[in-house]
């Protein structure tokens, strides 16, 4: 079972990606659909098809950002923290076999870890063995291949200078440029309320 966590950047980019999904986004794209539809025959028109497909791309992201946003509990940084490996922290870690390799990591919640390759989530193995560590311990990290140590370099709970803040791309149309002309069923006007009622519900949060 996937903890329920989120950092309160974390937080607070899913809410940005909302907002922009419901206020920027949605109504541009609906716009294209009824254009397009205006232009008559459907059938061949590869403009109404394609952002029909991406309307209902983001009205499932949206659904499913909203559910998120109600349910995912922010954890806070507590200086108690300080010196140890928790929830938010971000690590150094050197690898201790043959393959000596240096890593940068953020240990986030499952819901931030897409768009970011330096991200791993708390459910995650490497997370788990990091967990309560301070610099220079020595974590052992189960793996198909089996165990592989690692040693902790470095901990911060501010972005340091060492570590790489990745761009973050889109996660929710990831597939927008599919060749794939399968049907989407569109939204009644009761669901797409249901989704405006739900979002409006995540701003009073």
């Amino acid at each position: 079972m996937k903890l329920p966590y989120i950092t309160r950047d974390g937080y607070d980019q899913l809410h940005k990606e909302l907002d922009y999904l419901w206020n920027t986004k949605r109504p541009d794209v609906t716009a294209k659909v009824a254009w397009a539809a205006s232009l008559g025959d459907r059938s061949e028109n590869a403009d109404y098809h394609y952002n029909k497909r991406l309307l209902a791309q983001i009205d499932r992201r949206v659904r499913y950002l909203r559910h998120c946003l109600n349910d995912l509990q922010v954890v806070e940084y507590n200086p108690q923290q300080q010196g140890k490996v928790f929830f938010g922290a971000y690590v150094e870690i050197e690898s201790g076999d043959d393959e000596e390799k240096i890593l940068q990591i953020r240990i986030v919640g499952s819901e931030e870890i897409f768009g970011r390759d330096n991200y791993i989530s708390i459910d995650s193995p490497m997370a788990k063995a990091l967990l309560g560590k301070a610099v220079d311990d020595e974590a052992v990290v189960r793996t198909p291949k089996g165990n592989r140590t690692w040693y902790v370099n470095r901990i911060a709970y501010k972005s340091p200078d060492w570590f790489t803040e990745q761009e973050l791309y889109d996660t929710y149309l990831h597939d927008e440029n599919s060749e794939d002309d399968q049907p989407v069923a569109e939204l009644s006007e009761e669901e797409q309320k249901e989704i405006e009622n739900e979002y409006l519900k995540t701003l009073v949060k």
